[in-house]
């Protein structure tokens, strides 16, 4: 009779035959074991996690001068024979791991490979704390007093194995700015799972975009993940997400969030330091993770999350946009793997489907249910990142502008083959009518607007130049009713040779007289000196003039999404 637990590896994976047999699956038991008998835990460090309390209803947030306390348990590694028994269970686990990499593991795929994804200005960088930085060129405007942060992965640990960008941990850089003096600070977003996985010296939460290659290696990591959470080294009920996405501030709070998880509330500190308060689920009213990019109406100040329940596949929602009357989501090419796939074909769990027809959900914001959702059929419309959205002919149509991924196929798996094209798409809700209009050709994305114009008609939109994504060559300024007849670009700065940038964000002057009366800051990296810089440009001049430049005492990798808070915001915290 053939073994249960037989299994082999295909040729191509240069192990002709493996086998984990009944003595291997013994030997790994004792060893589990015996890791739980040299280990104990004998109290928590507990966190408290002080925000204003959350009052969700339907895809509505208001929030209430209230606060609440929510003790969030993370087990410190604790042995009974001090930290050399903690050093040897570790490398215990240590040990299936380098197993499971070295025998089990195909190669890394290109773009997988974290000798290649982590390299250059992606090689993650250590935390640095408070430093004052030289002003290189021009001065602050005091309408800059504050602090402009940006989120990005950056993994406490080398990879063993295969490793996607987005599953590093996250690192907010903020740049504090105060009477005309900068100070940066860098700082990794303390998640629970970042911070067991400190405490251990190791990493031991599977990625879950790079981590499950094969179908023998889903088995092998999955039954490792199993063990270390049976003995108490890990609690996934205390999240599994690494808050490297984006940023956002709502309740008199700034929150870090990936999809993966909870939002975990930070603040920054009088000297410009960062800290992380915790894991944030609002008093118990948020149940489920939240949206990396939840909405904040700026007339109302209500956030808006995304929870959808009617689609027939797990789809890829990363973004979502709203009016002033209505919530908009897209269900794209793009769906999660079914269980079966993941299991047999492993990979990354999101999937392009050529097959699906792109389209978009709209509901009332303060819908009840989603019976009042309604579906619109938008072929080939494919958006990762929504720029706007507001309603016109007396709330007859909704007119919303993104970039859609022309190359579907290589979302989440080739940043570098990917292209966008930004369009502007009208619905009429009476008879569902859909109109589509390009608004420009270039690769955008990580596009933003004047904040204050969210969820009404804009005329301006700014974003980076994707050469390749995702590393910004350039920023333009795109004034879009002008895609009509000819390009719609009417400013644009250059970095530099070798340089590259990331998503800009528009700060409005004090007193604005216009929509883009502003200003547009950003990191750039100059991969020929080594060297980081902050720029501040004039978002309403035509070349998008430098207003100042600040030299950085560390290099700062490209990231993802950030957000700037005004002085008299931080100081509520």
């Amino acid at each position: 009779m053939p073994d249960p637990f037989f299994f082999t590896i295909d040729d191509k994976f240069c192990i002709p035959h493996l086998r984990l047999n009944k003595t291997a699956t013994l030997g790994f038991i004792r060893a589990a074991l015996l890791y739980f008998l040299a280990y104990r835990i004998n109290k928590s460090l507990t966190i408290v996690v002080a925000g204003s309390y959350l009052n969700m209803n339907a895809l509505s947030s208001r929030f209430l001068p209230q606060l609440v306390f929510r003790p969030i348990s993370i087990p410190p590694l604790t042995a009974l024979s001090s930290s050399i028994g903690a050093t040897v269970n570790t490398r215990i686990f240590d040990t299936f791991e380098d197993i499971i990499h070295n025998f089990i593991d195909p190669p890394p795929l290109p773009a997988l490979d974290p000798r290649h994804v982590l390299s250059g200005n992606f090689v993650p960088v250590n935390e640095l704390p408070p430093t004052e930085c030289e002003v290189i060129q021009g001065a602050f405007p005091s309408c800059l007093d504050g602090a402009y942060i940006r989120n990005g992965p950056n993994p406490q640990y080398f990879p063993r194995g295969s490793f996607h960008l987005i599953d590093g941990d996250g690192l907010l850089h903020s740049l504090r700015i105060s009477q005309g003096r900068a100070t940066l600070c860098s700082r990794h977003v303390k998640t629970y799972k970042y911070t067991t996985e400190r405490n251990l010296g190791s990493p031991i939460v599977p990625n879950l975009f790079s981590s499950f290659t094969s179908l023998p290696a889903c088995i092998a990591r999955g039954f490792l993940l199993a063990a270390r959470i049976i003995i108490g080294l890990y609690d996934p009920a205390n999240g599994i997400g690494v808050a490297n996405t984006s940023l956002a501030l709502f309740g008199n709070r700034v929150y870090a969030l990936c999809e993966s998880d909870l939002p975990y509330a930070v603040r920054l500190t009088s000297d410009g330091d960062i800290e992380t308060l915790g894991r944030h689920d609002f008093g118990g009213t948020l149940l489920t993770n939240m949206t990396a990019h939840p909405k904040v109406d700026p007339d109302s100040g209500e956030a808006f999350d995304v929870h959808i329940m009617s689609m027939p596949h797990p789809s890829f929602v990363h973004d979502f946009a709203i009016t002033k009357k209505y919530a908009l989501f897209p269900d794209i090419q793009m769906r999660m793997k079914k269980p079966i796939e993941m299991i047999f074909q492993g990979g990354n769990p999101m999937v392009s489907d050529p097959t699906k027809v792109a389209r978009f959900g709209v509901i009332p914001r303060y819908a009840k249910n989603e019976s009042e959702m309604r579906w619109f059929n938008v072929p080939g419309f494919n958006p990762m990142h929504f720029v706007n959205a507001w309603e016109e002919d007396n709330e007859n149509a909704i007119v919303m502008l993104a970039s859609s991924v022309t190359s579907i196929e290589h979302a989440l798996q080739r940043f570098d083959l990917v292209r966008n094209r930004m369009e502007k798409v009208r619905i009429n809700v009476n008879t569902g009518m859909v109109t589509r209009q390009s608004i420009s050709s270039r690769n955008l994305d990580l596009e933003v607007i004047n904040p204050s114009y969210l969820a009404k008609k804009n005329r301006y939109v700014y974003s980076g130049v994707g050469e390749p994504l995702p590393k910004m060559s350039r920023v333009v300024k795109l004034d879009y009713p002008k895609g009509v007849s000819k390009d719609c670009t009417v400013a644009s700065r250059m970095y530099g040779p070798g340089c590259y940038g990331a998503e800009p964000f528009f700060v409005a002057k004090e007193g604005e007289n216009s929509e883009d009366d502003g200003y547009l800051l950003t990191y750039v990296h100059d991969e020929n000196t080594r060297e980081s810089r902050f720029l501040v440009m004039d978002a309403k001049s035509p070349d998008l003039d430098i207003v100042a430049t600040v030299k950085l005492p560390q290099r700062v990798p490209y990231g993802f999404h950030g957000l700037f808070v005004k002085e008299s915001e931080l100081n509520k915290f």
